[in-house]
């Protein structure tokens, strides 16, 4: 992958607390998902529609309430400014089994617009992008 996940992490929590409108679209959501890229899972912990902790999954043991799991190679054409066909959604990764979604998806049902809008926070910044 050409960026690092700690960039990508940081970019995430940024682009979602910094986005007013999208943390009043999660307002309910209190919740710890994980992430997974590759063989790495993160837990990613959302108080409020706010993101307050992305940490590594160091056990087993440790889980959330569902897993959106993909390669790096799959999550790096999702994270391009302009994601090509079949990267450009969640939900457009599924059919070719690009990424995979597992456990109770209840709660990312119900708040699917949001949960899409903050794993979409990791695309990079287009090139000449004006900054708002």
């Amino acid at each position: 992958m050409s960026r690092d996940v700690e960039s990508i992490i940081t970019q995430i929590i940024q682009g979602v607390n910094g986005d007013a409108a999208l943390v009043r679209r999660g307002r309910y959501v209190n919740l710890t998902f994980q992430l997974g890229i590759d063989n790495h899972n993160y837990l990613v912990t959302v108080d409020n529609g706010r993101l307050t902790d992305i940490q590594p999954r160091l056990l087993s043991t440790e889980t959330g309430v569902f897993s959106v799991r993909a390669k790096s190679e799959h999550w790096h054409k999702f994270w391009l400014p302009v994601p090509p066909r079949d990267y450009q959604d969640l939900f457009s990764m599924l059919p070719k089994q690009y990424a995979q979604i597992d456990g109770n998806v209840l709660p990312l049902m119900q708040n699917l617009q949001y949960f899409k809008d903050v794993l979409a926070c990791g695309r990079m910044p287009q090139e000449g992008a004006a900054n708002a």
